[in-house]
């Protein structure tokens, strides 16, 4: 099975003709469609439409953004490119609990997550055993109220020097500040237990063990100045019981942070995610 050359993500008010536009320009091109998605949001009249297309040899990015100005123009559509052989960079920022850390690695080094890791950065040494192991530079920045500031500002430097595209917070137990968030809107991926507002602080597991949950699980969203309260991208929950232990729910929450944290990030460096106000369209 041929791979796409490109994805093409669409977003514009809703009106009739938006598709047969955009098809007609990149059939135009010798442009071959390998997958499509759309999404018409009905409250919001928005449209939103992911096009994965194999291409000819000698169109590139460029050439297909050409094609594409007349209804880019007519439809005033917000349009992104992504060329899927470039590999998407990432950094992945991790404190002492390293379940999702050590699973995205994992995915990456099988081959069903696409992307190459640029730097792990922690307010802990616990895993930079972990990175020497896997030849990833390992940044060391412990996070005090004073140096807060200071810390972010190299995060900063370091995603912009190594051309990172997405930052993953992959049980990093640091807030980040709302200039940050701002500035990284979009960019920034968190995994947290899904029990918010629930059970907050040190060990809701635990606590929600104490309560009798029947549920537990996880939520991916994207980083806001509003702590845990960004778009969400994936969840899970799995049923739990009276027979299991305070450690027990501990095992299943690492479990499922690890595998929607890795969904997230996969759909993410996918372009199937499209943001859509406080919520997020995901094409499968």
């Amino acid at each position: 099975m041929a791979h796409p050359h490109f994805v093409i993500t669409i977003a514009c008010a809703d009106q009739p003709g938006i598709v047969a536009a955009i098809t007609t320009e990149l059939a135009a091109i010798g442009a071959n469609i390998a997958e499509s998605s759309q999404f018409w949001d009905r409250q919001t009249n928005r449209f939103f439409m992911r096009i994965a297309i194999e291409t000819p040899d000698g169109v590139d990015a460029q050439a297909v953004k050409r094609a594409l100005q007349a209804p880019v123009a007519r439809f005033e559509v917000r349009l992104d490119i992504n060329e899927m052989a470039k590999r998407p960079k990432i950094i992945i920022m991790v404190s002492k609990f390293d379940h999702a850390l050590l699973h995205l690695i994992y995915q990456i080094r099988v081959g069903w997550l696409d992307a190459d890791v640029v730097g792990i950065v922690s307010n802990h040494e616990d895993s930079r055993r972990t990175a020497e192991i896997e030849g990833i530079p390992f940044h060391y920045w412990p996070v005090t109220k004073d140096t807060k500031a200071e810390q972010e500002e190299k995060l900063l430097e370091l995603a912009t020097k190594s051309g990172a595209d997405l930052v993953i917070l992959a049980r990093y137990m640091q807030v980040l500040s709302d200039k940050l968030s701002r500035r990284l809107f979009g960019k920034v991926i968190n995994i947290h237990h899904s029990f918010l507002p629930s059970f907050k602080g040190a060990k809701p597991y635990h606590q929600a063990h104490e309560r009798g949950v029947k549920l537990i699980g996880a939520t991916a969203h994207y980083v806001t100045a509003d702590l845990d309260e960004g778009p969400i991208i994936e969840q899970e929950t799995e049923r739990v019981t009276h027979t299991m232990t305070a450690d027990d729910f501990v095992a299943s929450g690492r479990d499922i942070e690890a595998r929607v944290l890795a969904r997230a990030v996969k759909m993410h460096v996918e372009s199937r995610v499209m943001l859509n106000g406080h919520k997020t369209v995901v094409f499968g």
